[in-house]
């Protein structure tokens, strides 16, 4: 019984669900980044460079089934989509900073008050017994 009670409050804290959330968020957010580079970027890229269509480039090794296949546009489109996918990343963690910072000066922590420096008439008072008990005699007093 202990396991599943161990169990249990792990997968019970915060950090694990938000763990579990961010990598559902992040597989949605695959299927977007890919049609993104897919449906748009590429197509945008082909236009400026010619017509060409990253994911049909290939270079082969030899002929027939067995011939060995370098496909380089491919690996072009991941490199797209880790930029994409980076970019927004960066783009997200700055907002998310920014709105933590905005939060945290709403919250400004108060300054601790420094004691007051004591009055003119306090320290002339203190000054007055200092000097009233300096100029008593050693047996009167105390």
């Amino acid at each position: 019984m202990g396991m599943l009670k161990e169990f249990r409050d792990f997968i019970a804290r915060g950090n694990v669900m938000d763990m579990a959330v961010g990598i559902i968020m992040g597989a949605a957010f695959t299927a977007i980044v890919t049609s993104l580079v897919d449906d748009l970027v590429n197509p945008l890229i082909g236009f400026f460079v010619g017509g060409i269509d990253f994911s049909d480039q290939v270079i082969r090794f030899g002929e027939g089934e067995n011939a060995a296949t370098f496909r380089y546009g491919n690996f072009i489109n991941a490199v797209i989509k880790f930029a994409i996918v980076a970019w927004v990343v960066f783009l997200l963690v700055k907002g998310v900073n920014k709105i933590k910072e905005a939060a945290l000066a709403d919250v400004e922590e108060p300054e601790p008050e420094e004691p007051d420096a004591p009055s003119q008439e306090q320290l002339l008072t203190e000054i007055r017994d200092i000097l009233k008990r300096d100029a008593e005699p050693a047996g009167e007093g105390g």
